[in-house]
């Protein structure tokens, strides 16, 4: 122990303690309960316990992105194709500035919920690393699957997990 500073441990532990309670506390984890949001949205509150018995495509994106642009189509198809069988398409936009991602909708149209999140709190919370990032939720509120950016070739695959997911949800009422 340190004679000169005989607290210097205990200042220590209290310092990253405190610094421990600003990080999440749960991170998305397939399993385990999402992490709960409320964001401001185009048409107002975007709340994740709003879709509570839905089944949740959570979608993070930007508009630097370019994987970005080729998702938004596929998101807009998986909505409309299987919206009536409970799916909601949220897609989460951590832009800074509000009219850089309403530009990039005025370009690409997006016929599901988007939030908005400037601080980029959101995609900390999920441990999103990468745009877009995306997240499969079951109706339970407990995550199914974590994906990492969008590549065309992963199309089918991710539609598969929405369907697997629908399937079970409607097993499940």
């Amino acid at each position: 122990m340190n004679k000169r500073f005989p607290h210097a441990a205990l200042l220590m532990s209290t310092m990253m303690l405190a610094l421990t309670i600003h990080l999440p506390v749960q991170a998305a984890e397939v399993g385990h309960p999402a992490p709960h949001f409320e964001l401001p949205g185009r048409a107002g509150a975007i709340r994740l316990d709003a879709y509570k018995g839905k089944v949740v495509y959570l979608d993070f994106w930007a508009s630097w992105c370019g994987p970005c642009k080729q998702s938004f189509p596929w998101m807009n198809t998986m909505q409309e194709r299987y919206r009536e069988q409970g799916l909601r398409v949220v897609a989460i936009n951590v832009d800074q500035k509000n009219d850089d991602a309403n530009s990039f909708l005025k370009d690409n149209r997006a016929s599901f919920d988007i939030a908005f999140d400037p601080a980029g709190k959101t995609p900390l919370v999920y441990d999103n690393k990468g745009m877009p990032g995306s997240v499969l939720i079951g109706p339970d509120g407990k995550i199914l699957l974590v994906h990492r950016g969008f590549r065309q070739q992963e199309r089918a695959g991710l539609e598969h997990q929405i369907q697997l997911a629908l399937a079970a949800a409607g097993n499940a009422r």
